[in-house]
């Protein structure tokens, strides 16, 4: 059935309306996605199979689902499905999908054009005139991913059934979890980006007390497994089972939805989900290895600890633009974007680029101004070319020797000391930290989108004040460190650093560290 239906899955794409797909959200499933999905569910002591498939496109998830049912894969002797598709112009094909299998096994199904979100609030909450859904044993999604206003009707009839979430499918995802019957499956594929970052830690901490998580896989490749729709951003498949003592966690990867070169580990669930992390992070490790900075007893400091904040840049482009420049003048200061830096160097101003150079210093901008000083900052966006997610870079005030001010655009995230510069050497050994494998290594590890986001890196860990002022040193004696370079000196150093005590001093002689 799958191969038919994949053509099927084709020919919708062609002829989708874009404005349609992106009202609802909609990316429909690869058949070897579908299939991947529907073997993740393990086999139980169940006669009868109830089957959510909320956001069913097609039916490609529930046609992989029953026919791992006909290969025997599954044994039912009874499955009901309600697939739930809000897009009408989709049922016909849906319903040719389902009906298929009620011909010839034991299957019996319900097509739902309502609204699931609010079927379910409802359902949940016992409404007086809602519609009664029963509590599954299984569920599989390709839910719609699509952003929920806050003020929208959405969002309030979330937070009338105890779920605060900010996208469509994390919303699908804890609402089929609540309607999974205790011991129920769930598999879905979603983007990764609910695995990290403030917006998504109520819906971690969501599922996480429901379920236990089984298995997890991430896909190498941003761009692979949707990539018919153009989609960029990085998505897994996990397994999720409803009131279950947690176990070890499997994760298994694969460069893209073909699964030919398929790795597999398993993995403690605290390699997953630090017990020791209030904000619940989802770590996917790719490899047995430990991570470095989670390993690292002398990577453990805060930033808060060392003494250092790091900001968004604070001047928004659209709401000072009357006061922004192309190049500098007189009453101006520096600008800085992006764009200004090249590796780890400033390239500042930039004739020839689209973004002004400068802005006019005057009392409606003064408080959006730093001191001219030392600074470390990171690019909030990478592009998927470069080769790691963070990059730093140093601004040093001799490259401004005619300003007193600058202006940091948001679009960078700047390390500073209450809105001042840092000490040279510390500047130099923040960048020089936050520029290495291990760093990078760590941040894919729960960062799933190209953004770097102030509040990742206030969360990371960091040598301690005095060693970043050293690597610092390290890094101001070398002309023009290499990524080689930069990775051998942290591992050498932090190996020296785990066995510092308080007062143990830490001298330098011509860019070696020594005790």
């Amino acid at each position: 059935m799958l191969p038919e239906l994949e053509q099927s899955r084709l020919a919708a794409l062609k002829t989708a309306d874009r404005k349609r797909k992106s009202q609802f959200g909609q990316f429909f499933t690869p058949a070897s996605i579908a299939e991947f999905m529907a073997g993740l569910f393990a086999e139980g002591p169940r006669n009868h199979c109830r089957l959510l498939d909320a956001g069913a496109g097609v039916g490609s998830l529930s046609a992989a689902f029953l026919d791992r049912l006909s290969s025997g894969g599954l044994k039912f002797d009874r499955i009901e499905v309600d697939a739930f598709e809000i897009d009408d112009a989709l049922h016909p094909q849906l319903a040719k999908t389902l009906d298929r299998y009620s011909r010839s096994h034991s299957v019996t199904s319900t097509i739902w054009s309502d609204d699931f979100i609010h079927t379910a609030v409802d359902a949940t909450n016992g409404s007086l005139f809602s519609k009664a859904l029963p509590k599954y044993t299984h569920a599989i999604l390709n839910p719609p991913y699509k952003k929920i206003r806050s003020d929208s009707a959405h969002r309030s009839a979330l937070r009338d059934a105890g779920i605060e979430t900010v996208n469509l499918y994390s919303a699908f995802v804890a609402l089929a979890v609540s309607l999974l019957e205790d011991g129920g499956q769930l598999v879905a594929i979603i983007p990764r980006s609910f695995c990290n970052g403030p917006y998504y830690r109520p819906f971690r901490e969501y599922i996480l007390k429901r379920t236990a998580i089984r298995h997890i896989h991430l896909f190498a490749s941003r761009k692979e497994a949707f990539k018919k729709d153009a989609v960029l951003q990085e998505n897994v498949i996990i397994l999720l089972e409803r009131r279950s003592p947690q176990d070890n966690v499997t994760v298994t990867t694969s460069s893209d939805a073909s699964f030919d070169d398929l790795e597999e580990h398993e993995y403690a669930f605290a390699r997953i989900v630090s017990p020791t992390d209030s904000e619940r992070f989802i770590h996917i490790p790719t490899s047995p290895d430990h991570d470095a900075l989670d390993s690292s007893a002398a990577l453990q400091a805060e930033l808060d600890q060392i003494g250092i904040k790091v900001s968004t840049g604070p001047v928004v482009e659209f709401r000072l633009k009357e006061y922004l420049s192309d190049m500098p003048e007189s009453g101006t200061v520096p600008l800085l974007y992006p764009c200004h830096f090249k590796e780890s160097r400033t390239d500042w101003p930039q004739p020839d680029s689209k973004k002004p150079n400068a802005i006019r210093r005057n009392a409606k901008t003064e408080k959006w101004l730093y001191p001219n000083g030392f600074y470390c900052v990171v690019r909030r966006f990478s592009s998927k070319e470069e080769k790691r997610r963070i990059m730093a870079s140093v601004i040093r005030p001799q490259d401004f020797p005619k300003a007193d001010v600058l202006g940091f655009e948001n679009h960078l995230n700047v390390f500073h000391e209450a809105k001042h510069g840092l000490p040279e050497p510390l500047a130099y050994g923040l960048a020089a930290y936050l520029n290495t494998t291990a760093v990078d290594v760590n941040s894919r590890r729960f960062n799933g989108h190209t953004q770097v986001n102030a509040t990742d890196l206030r969360l990371m860990k960091y040598p301690r004040r005095e060693n970043l002022i050293a690597l610092g040193q390290w890094a101001m004696g070398c002309s023009e460190p290499t990524q080689a370079l930069l990775d051998d000196q942290l591992v050498h150093t932090s190996q020296g650093w785990a066995d510092q005590r308080d007062g143990f001093p830490m001298s330098h002689d011509n860019g070696q560290i020594r005790r």
